[in-house]
């Protein structure tokens, strides 16, 4: 059966370490995926105005699940915005208090990102690189936005951990995932990207068996349980790997890019 819907992951997937892919051979893909009626969706725990940027003349014309799910957007359209209620959000802020960790913490609205504003001025500028839209604050109660999720950076060997104290703590309210190199993700918990894919796939009666998904950190696991052709990247935790049916070449590899192009050879 013919690919219809092609979800990416960004970072370690569809970019490079550095960041970046190769501008011309996605845009002459990209052109044979709109000849074939191909659906090309942007599916990650980044910021959706951070999503845009990496595709300024198609921004308008993409799909994007933001946020891990929570942020669901097509052809510039909102489709689902997930909201965390204040019990939620007041019982992580605590969560990080008691942990002393505000000066990891991003707080990710639909507006904007927020840190704290006694966060040092390298964290600020290193965080800045993954959103479009970042604000200090003195405090995350004066915020006035949605919220839909919590984002965070420790050392590596910590999240094992972490994961399991989020759980404990707050896991009947939010769902803690791993996104790669430290970074731990509490999202509201059923929305995933898998869930944001089947939002998609619902509004353009597309099916499980005519879409591909590429992932490689634990965020990705149930759009790759999701989907009927799933990849794993080659630099993909374990976990990962064994959640997916294919394999593809690093990010550093254009692994994407060189799996897209044998998809659409599949009639």
């Amino acid at each position: 059966m013919p690919i219809k819907l092609i979800a990416v992951d960004m970072d370690g997937t569809f970019l490079d370490s550095r960041k970046q892919y190769n501008k011309d051979r996605f845009n002459a893909l990209y052109a044979r995926m709109l000849e074939k009626d191909i659906r090309f969706v942007v599916a990650s725990g980044n910021q959706y105005y951070q999503l845009r940027s990496f595709f300024p003349d198609i921004q308008d014309e993409l799909a994007f699940v933001a946020e891990n799910g929570a942020f669901v957007v097509d052809c510039n359209k909102e489709l689902s915005v997930g909201e965390m209620t204040q019990e939620t959000i007041d019982k992580v802020l605590r969560i990080f208090k008691e942990l002393d960790a505000y000066s990891k913490l991003v707080v990710c609205g639909k507006n904007s990102a927020y840190v704290d504003s006694s966060v040092s001025d390298h964290f600020y500028q290193n965080t800045k690189r993954f959103y479009r839209r970042l604000k200090r604050v003195d405090s995350f109660s004066e915020i006035d936005d949605i919220i839909f999720k919590f984002a965070s950076g420790f050392a590596e060997e910590e999240v094992p951990a972490l994961l399991e104290h989020f759980k404990r703590e707050a896991g009947d309210v939010v769902s803690p995932v791993s996104t790669g190199h430290g970074s731990i993700d509490l999202i509201i918990p059923g929305m995933h990207k898998a869930s944001g894919i089947q939002l998609l796939q619902k509004q353009w009666g597309i099916s499980d068996e005519e879409t591909a998904a590429f992932g490689d950190s634990g965020n990705d696991i149930e759009m790759l349980q999701h989907v009927a052709y799933s990849f794993a990247m080659a630099n993909a935790a374990d976990d990962v790997k064994k959640s997916a049916k294919y394999r593809a070449l690093s990010n550093n590899e254009e692994g994407v890019l060189d799996a897209i192009e044998r998809l659409l050879e599949i009639e």
